[in-house]
């Protein structure tokens, strides 16, 4: 059975990871987004794909560009802390 801390303290490490695979993608969104804003309103063009596309291809390729980082912090914490504890160590 699990202690209490060990799942507390499992909980806050998988949610800090959660925030830092997601920060790239997040803040290149917030970027891209705040300059398609300003964009949209030096120009008054209030199309909807201009806002859509541009954060969709800022989003994908920061998400090709930083897979490897997040899918290694991923393994990473997996086989640490999750596998450890599943076959009771």
């Amino acid at each position: 059975m699990l202690d209490e801390t060990v799942f507390f303290d499992t909980l806050k490490q998988g949610l800090w990871i959660a925030v830092i695979t997601s920060l790239p993608i997040l803040s290149v969104a917030l970027v891209a987004g705040l300059f398609v804003g300003l964009f949209q309103a030096l120009t008054s063009i209030q199309e909807l794909t201009l806002t859509f596309v541009p954060k969709l291809a800022a989003i994908v390729a920061v998400f090709w560009l930083t897979m490897g980082f997040m899918s290694q912090t991923l393994v990473a914490f997996f086989q640490d802390r999750l596998v450890p504890l599943m076959i009771g160590g």
